[in-house]
């Protein structure tokens, strides 16, 4: 064999195992193969087979030299009362001849369809059994060599009976009767039979296997982190030095300061005692932390936790408690004795009087820290960041808060640029109550979208953040203010500035209203899509108006049949990165456009709550706990197949149900999230 030959056969090998792994899953039979014997002569036959071709598909010749293409061939078994008469013709109505580019050869293939005849001559009644061998090809792939069995009643004194017809799958059962007339095929029902498979199908029923989807195929785009810690870090420390800006702590910087300052006159170590007091700020709210994150102690807590709608619904009322304590209708303190109790010990030499200083201004300053502290609290569960981000937050919203008291303990001069403190200081705690608001309805929202109350559409949602920017405005530019408020007087340039930003995001709300996208806000609002909008091009119950699946056996199902990838989109109702992926990432045309025509889309909510039938629910060790809702399983499948509980998560399958590359989580950078895609494509 040539060189050039055995490189054929491996490129064609490489090329039938490629394409085996897609057309299992949908069974393409581009090829119907039907045959009849027909009687020349007492004891004589032409055994006539005839192929119907799909259209753009090719049957190659039974003439093709060594080193190219796989030969349509006829075998006979060995028959006593049989003889061939000849070899077997073939004719053809749309037959191509030529020199083909890629097996380097010349080559003859039938398109439409192709007939074959072998003349035979019968000594006595008998079977004539055998196969035909064939290839099938089109312009951008070939499917592999396949095999059909055939058989044939043959006389040797009256004649023939009518042939049978058979399908094309090689093996496929015992011989069906004659009948009268030579009639199609019947079409391949494999793909019902894998659909059924209980092993490819109800997988989850028992609890799940990491081996159902095979080893990802590393290094292709590939994510190491999906939960960035750097975002509640950010998150905190913004908290933290808006927390600076607050009557409870910005008057206490220059006290604290001028006392550091008279220490290291006196003694000395002023500076140190300064630091030391900004450290302990740090570690004590280090410490706050940590009762928080023993609520997480398992993988799933946090992420049930977050979307419970009691849980949200609290968190609602706590920040409606919140933002009035801000408007001043009354202060949330702690109680005094545990106050006076720690301004007591901050008598006490060396560093544990300093740490009790630390803590001191911790607990006085509480009624105005408390309220962001919830944001941060609430915001951290409700992403499903984990027990790391929790404890990120808070340590970063302590380091923001201490750094001024060490700056200006460092350098005192500086004391003198500060503002002074004064009615500002108010408009700046009642503006960051229209926050805690505005925030509060995100909670509502996410308790109504969880339990599918129907309550928070996406339009009341905007409608009330219009309101509730446009009356942050008017308290700005002084239309009305709060019972215990003060008379500004005449309204400053800073504060008219804030107000015209409190109007534009009334107005973009509003904007929103009327069935636009505002980007800015994404992942905030529900979903647009039928159950959560009102808005005519939103009647499509999946996001961006693709078809999506929610079941995993349908989508399984689809993606046999149409022999694309699955897309397993781990998301969540109240997932607020889930929305940002949806409406900036999946709306962009490259990727909607992928989405839509070469994958299946599966979108899988962990916090649904609807109740799974009594005969599925089973009891998950990863999870060490009874999974009872639709949402336990496919948190149970996330944490037990790909290793993590986090949303977004989205991994890639072919049909068979095997990882076509590694999973990844929220990909704000389109680009990449492309890349991803055409990763799993290729």
């Amino acid at each position: 064999m040539s060189i050039r030959s055995i490189a054929n056969h491996i490129w064609l090998t490489a090329i039938w195992t490629i394409l085996l792994a897609s057309t299992r899953a949908q069974i393409l039979n581009p090829v119907k193969w039907t045959w009849k014997a027909n009687e020349d002569a007492k004891g004589e036959y032409t055994l006539v087979f005839t192929a119907k071709i799909d259209p753009k598909w090719h049957v190659y010749s039974q003439f093709i030299g060594e080193g190219g293409p796989v030969p349509t061939s006829f075998n006979f078994e060995n028959n006593a009362n049989v003889e061939l008469v000849g070899k077997t013709t073939e004719t053809g109505v749309k037959v191509h001849e030529g020199h083909d580019p890629v097996f380097e050869m010349q080559l003859k293939y039938f398109e439409t369809g192709m007939t074959c005849t072998q003349k035979v001559k019968v000594k006595s009644d008998t079977k004539l059994k055998g196969y035909l061998e064939y290839m099938v090809c089109d312009d951008e792939r070939c499917l592999p060599p396949t095999q059909v069995e055939f058989e044939f009643d043959l006389k040797g004194k009256s004649s023939a009976t009518p042939l049978k017809t058979d399908t094309v799958t090689k093996g496929s059962g015992p011989p069906v009767p004659p009948v009268d007339k030579v009639t199609p095929a019947k079409e391949d029902t494999r793909a019902e039979l894998i659909t059924k498979d209980t092993a490819s199908c109800n997988f989850g029923k028992n609890g799940f296997d990491p081996a159902q989807f095979g080893v990802a195929r590393k290094n292709c785009g590939k994510q190491v982190n999906t939960v960035s810690v750097w975002s509640a870090v950010t998150e905190g420390f913004v908290w933290g030095l808006l927390a600076v800006f607050m009557p409870c702590v910005f008057p206490m910087i220059p006290l604290t300061v001028s006392f550091f300052t008279k220490r290291s006159e006196a003694r000395g170590g002023g500076k140190t005692a300064a630091l030391l007091y900004a450290g302990s700020i740090v570690l004590i709210y280090f410490l706050f932390s940590l009762p928080f994150v023993v609520l997480g102690s398992s993988q799933d807590s946090l992420n049930s936790f977050s979307t419970n709608p009691v849980v949200n619904m609290i968190f609602f009322i706590v920040f409606v408690v919140f933002a009035f304590s801000f408007f001043g209708f009354y202060d949330i303190s702690l109680p005094s004795s545990i106050v006076n109790k720690s301004e007591a010990a901050s008598n006490a030499a060396g560093y544990v009087g300093i740490f009790f200083m630390a803590l001191t201004l911790v607990l006085v300053s509480f009624s105005c820290t408390g309220p962001l502290l919830g944001n941060l609290i609430g915001n951290a569960y409700s992403s499903q960041g984990g027990k790391m981000k929790l404890m990120a937050g808070f340590t970063s919203f302590g380091t923001a808060l201490a750094l001024p008291f060490a700056l200006f303990s460092l350098f005192p001069q500086w004391l003198k640029r500060l503002p002074r403190s004064g009615g500002w200081m108010n408009t700046f705690k009642v503006t960051l109550g229209f926050v805690e608001l505005i925030l509060a309805v995100k909670f509502l929202a996410n308790a109504d979208n969880v339990s599918h109350w129907g309550i928070m559409k996406r339009e009341i949602f905007l409608g009330l953040w219009a309101a509730l920017g446009f009356a942050l405005f008017l308290y700005l530019i002084g239309v009305f203010r709060f019972t215990k408020e003060h008379a500004d007087g005449k309204i400053s340039w800073g504060r008219y500035a804030f107000s015209l930003v409190a109007l534009a995001f009334a107005g973009y709300s509003a904007y929103g209203m009327y069935c636009h996208e505002v980007p800015l806000f994404s992942g905030f609002p529900p979903p647009k899509t039928q159950e959560f909008s009102w808005c005519v091009d939103c009647k499509n119950p999946c996001p961006q108006n693709l078809n999506c699946y929610h079941d995993y056996c349908e989508a399984m199902d689809a993606a046999r049949r149409q022999n694309k990838p699955v897309l397993l989109d781990f998301t969540g109702y109240a997932c607020q990165n889930c929305r940002k992926m949806e409406e900036n990432v999946w709306s962009q045309p490259e990727i909607h456009e992928l989405l839509s025509n070469k994958f299946i889309v599966l979108s899988l909510y962990v916090d649904d709550r609807r109740a799974l039938p009594e005969s599925e629910q089973y009891f998950s060790h990863v999870l060490n706990k009874k999974i009872v809702t639709i949402g336990n399983k496919w948190s149970d499948l996330e944490q037990t197949c790909f290793n993590n509980n986090t949303q977004p998560l989205y991994a890639i399958i072919n049909p068979e149900g095997k990882l076509l590359n590694d999973p990844r989580g929220y990909t704000p950078d389109i680009a990449t999230y492309r890349d991803w895609l055409m990763c799993a494509l290729r």
